[in-house]
C-alpha cells in the first residue's frame, strides 16, 4: 500500500489517503497525529524512553498538499525528554504538537498493582465497519460495543494497515495516535445532523500497547454553547494502558 507521507529532511510530501470524512482537501487529524509521534520519536535521547503523552493543538486545517516539518527538544534530562514537533503549510502554523518521553526502566511492583483487564470482545469477535473517508481506508475498524459513527457511547477496535512515512515501520505509538484521532465517531452525534470536528487531541499511555489492535472505549460530552468533549480509554488485546481526549467544536448541519 502506497504510504500516506514521504519525508525529506524538512519536506513532507503528502498522498491524497491523507484526507478525512469532512473535505477531500482536509487532512484526517489521524495522519498529522501519527506523523507528529513519527518525528518526535527520532529525536535522539540520553537513555532508552518510550512515548508518554502526545499532546496536538490543530492551528487550523491541515491541507492534503506539502508540509514541513520542525523538530525542537524543549527539556532534556536522564528521566524525561520533551519534544516540539511543528507542521507548517506554505509558512502557516497547522500543528502545534508536544512529545512527552519517559525512560524506560523496569520497576518491581507492588502485587496489589493490576492492570485493568479487557472487558469488551477481542476484534475476531468485534463487527467490521465500513470506510468511506481515503484515510479510513487505510484503517480495519471492527466494533466490539455500539457502532462507529453512532450516537452514543461505543467501544471500537482500530488496525493501522497503510504505511504512514513511506520506508518506516509503524511504531506503536504511531498506531495509538492513529486510533485515538477517531475518538469522537466512536461516541458521536448524528453524523447527518451535526458536525463535530476536534480541535485537538491528548493522548496518555502508562506503558506502550502490544500488537496491531487499539481499543477506544469513548464516551462524549455535550455542551449547550458549541463546545463538546470525546474521551476514551485505551487498550489492546491485554488490557487497559491510558486515555486520550478531544476538545469538540459542535455545529449543525
Amino acid at each position: 500500500m502506497e504510504a500516506i507521507f514521504r519525508v525529506d529532511g524538512a519536506d513532507v510530501v503528502t498522498s491524497p489517503h491523507a484526507a478525512g470524512p469532512w473535505d477531500p482537501n482536509m487532512q484526517h487529524g489521524g495522519a498529522p497525529a501519527s506523523l507528529v509521534v513519527w518525528a518526535a520519536e527520532r529525536i535522539a535521547t540520553p537513555a532508552p524512553m518510550q512515548v508518554a503523552r502526545v499532546t496536538i493543538d490543530l492551528m487550523r486545517p491541515v491541507p492534503v498538499a506539502g508540509l514541513t516539518l520542525e523538530t525542537e527538544v524543549l527539556r532534556e534530562g536522564r528521566k524525561i525528554q520533551l519534544c516540539a514537533v511543528r507542521l507548517r503549510s506554505n509558512g502557516m502554523l497547522t500543528v502545534a504538537a508536544t512529545v512527552l518521553k519517559v525512560r524506560r526502566q523496569p520497576q518491581p511492583l507492588p502485587d496489589d498493582v493490576v492492570e485493568p483487564p479487557l472487558d469488551v470482545a477481542a476484534p475476531e469477535q468485534s463487527r467490521i465497519e465500513p470506510q468511506n473517508s481515503p484515510f479510513g481506508l487505510g484503517v480495519t475498524i471492527r466494533a466490539a460495543r455500539g457502532r462507529f459513527g453512532g450516537v452514543g457511547p461505543g467501544a471500537i477496535w482500530y488496525r493501522a494497515d497503510r504505511p504512514i512515512v513511506e520506508g518506516s515501520p509503524i511504531s506503536q505509538a504511531m498506531r495509538v495516535a492513529v486510533a485515538s484521532d477517531f475518538c469522537n465517531a466512536c461516541s458521536a452525534l448524528d453524523f447527518r445532523q451535526w458536525t463535530f470536528l476536534n480541535a485537538d487531541l491528548t493522548v496518555s499511555m502508562a506503558r506502550e500497547p502490544v500488537g496491531e489492535w487499539i481499543l477506544l472505549d469513548a464516551v462524549s460530552w455535550i455542551g449547550p454553547d458549541g463546545a463538546g468533549l470525546a474521551q476514551a480509554r485505551l487498550a489492546d488485546v491485554k488490557g487497559y494502558f491510558g486515555r486520550c481526549a478531544q476538545s469538540l467544536v459542535i455545529e449543525k448541519r
